[in-house]
C-alpha cells in the first residue's frame, strides 16, 4: 500500500507544481464594466469613463517598478483596431502609465464618436512600457460597450 501512495503523492504533487507554474503567468482582466454593458459618459469635455483592471501583476507608475519582474502598467486604447479615439498625438487613450494602479479613466470624448457601441482594450506592459508577451502573444483584455 505504501508503495502505491508515495508514487500517487508525488504525481499529485507535481500535477499541483504545474498548475501552480500555469496560474503564475501574466493576467488581466477588465473587472468594470462588464461585457455588453451600457455606460453613461461623464459630462466634462473628456466625457471620461473608469475602467477597473484586475492583474497578477504590481500595477504602478511606469518607471517605479525597479527590479520587480512581476510589476507594470496598464496601456488602455479605445477601439483598438483604429485611432479614432486616442488622445492627441499618442498611441494609446490612458494615461495609467503616469499613475499606475487598478483604475484607468478611458476618455471618450477624444473619440471622433463618443456615443455608440466601443471596445475597451487595455494591455499589461513592463516598466519600459514594452508589452508583456505569454507564448509570444501581449497579454491583453477586451469589453465591448455601448456609451450614450
Amino acid at each position: 500500500m505504501f508503495r502505491i501512495l508515495v508514487p500517487a503523492a508525488l504525481a499529485a504533487s507535481m500535477f499541483l507544481s504545474c498548475q501552480a507554474v500555469a496560474q503564475d503567468n501574466p493576467t488581466i482582466r477588465i473587472v468594470w464594466p462588464p461585457q455588453g454593458s451600457t455606460v453613461e459618459l461623464g459630462d466634462s469635455a473628456e466625457q471620461p469613463v473608469g475602467v477597473v483592471v484586475e492583474s497578477n501583476f504590481r500595477l504602478l507608475a511606469a518607471g517605479q517598478c525597479g527590479d520587480d519582474s512581476r510589476c507594470g502598467h496598464v496601456h488602455m486604447k479605445i477601439d483598438p483596431e483604429g485611432d479614432t479615439c486616442n488622445i492627441p498625438g499618442k498611441p494609446y487613450n490612458s494615461m495609467n502609465s503616469d499613475f499606475g494602479g487598478d483604475l484607468i479613466k478611458a476618455r471618450f470624448g477624444h473619440c471622433t464618436e463618443p456615443h455608440g457601441e466601443h471596445v475597451i482594450g487595455v494591455l499589461l506592459a513592463d516598466d519600459r512600457h514594452q508589452p508583456i508577451l505569454v507564448d509570444g502573444k501581449p497579454v491583453t483584455a477586451t469589453v465591448t460597450v455601448t456609451t450614450r
